[in-house]
């Protein structure tokens, strides 16, 4: 035999005829020999997006806050998504992690291919990445049927809403995470996309940093048509009407001060249709 002929009898046993090969976010390859049987989630969007590929009864371990669909309450935790026990996650044998690049910190990465264990990194920041990531888990869960009709489902969708709204009125955009420090987010943000789903733009677009901290004064000195706040829950945040004490911004005068779910903006999943339906929806009450 000769040494290339070897070679390749050698590369036939180490990968399976019927190997399941994926690449993630982070550009590895991701190989399994077979579906997923026990998988680790280490965020929330990322159990939401197990969920709607079909593998959300694969799971054996996700993060704290990972309550949606209600099934995942009772699913095993270890840990939050910044501070999870790898000792945890080890005694649930699994045999797929999925990890979130930038929240976990890929230096976790190395701890668990050291010890053998497939490792899917999910790092999105396109809504293309919402199908995307769902297709690539149903792959390695071994549900491909359920996560391509889920992903068309959102693609579908997402294609209405920009059909709906490109052509209207552009509207300028702050979207507020928080009231102290105030913070927004830059043009890199997958919410940044939603917002010129809905025919409008971020005013802070051209900040440096993904999520920078801003000053009231840049607020007024950018005057937003719209203020649309986040907050931590469905509930209207108090600190919304504080801009009621700057009259002569445009979205105080025009009552342009909107509240969106920020799980549903916030977390690149399935539920992201929802928010950007509402907020084009809201952004289109003062056109």
């Amino acid at each position: 035999m000769t040494l290339r002929l070897a070679l390749l009898f050698l590369v036939v046993i180490a990968v399976p005829a019927h190997a399941i090969t994926v690449q993630d976010f982070s550009g590895r390859e991701v190989t399994l020999a077979q579906p997923a049987e026990r998988i680790v989630a280490l965020a929330p969007h990322i159990v939401e997006n197990l969920y709607s590929a079909g593998a959300g009864d694969k799971l054996v371990g996700i993060v704290s806050y990972s309550n949606f669909p209600d099934e995942a309450k009772n699913v095993s935790e270890v840990g939050t998504y910044n501070a999870f026990s790898l000792e945890q996650v080890l005694a649930l044998q699994p045999d797929l992690v999925v990890m979130w690049g930038s929240g976990n910190g890929m230096q976790t990465l190395p701890q668990f291919e050291t010890l053998g264990i497939p490792v899917y990194v999910s790092e999105l920041r396109q809504l293309s990445d919402v199908p995307k990531s769902i297709r690539n888990l149903s792959q390695l869960a071994g549900t491909p049927t359920i996560g391509e009709a889920e992903a068309s489902r959102i693609e579908a969708e997402l294609s209405i809403l920009q059909r709906r709204y490109k052509e209207r009125r552009s509207l300028s955009v702050l979207y507020q995470i928080w009231n102290d420090p105030l913070q927004t987010v830059n043009g890199e943000h997958l919410i940044s996309e939603i917002i010129s789903l809905c025919g409008g733009y971020n005013v802070f677009r051209d900040a440096r940093s993904l999520a920078p901290r801003i000053s009231i004064e840049s607020v007024l000195l950018r005057d937003p048509d719209a203020i649309v706040a986040s907050g931590m829950g469905e509930a209207r945040p108090e600190w919304l009407d504080e801009w009621r004490a700057y009259p002569s911004l445009t979205a105080v005068a025009d009552n342009a001060l909107f509240v969106v779910n920020p799980d549903h903006l916030q977390r690149p999943s399935a539920r992201i249709v929802l928010g950007a339906r509402s907020l084009c929806q809201q952004l289109d009450q003062i056109r």
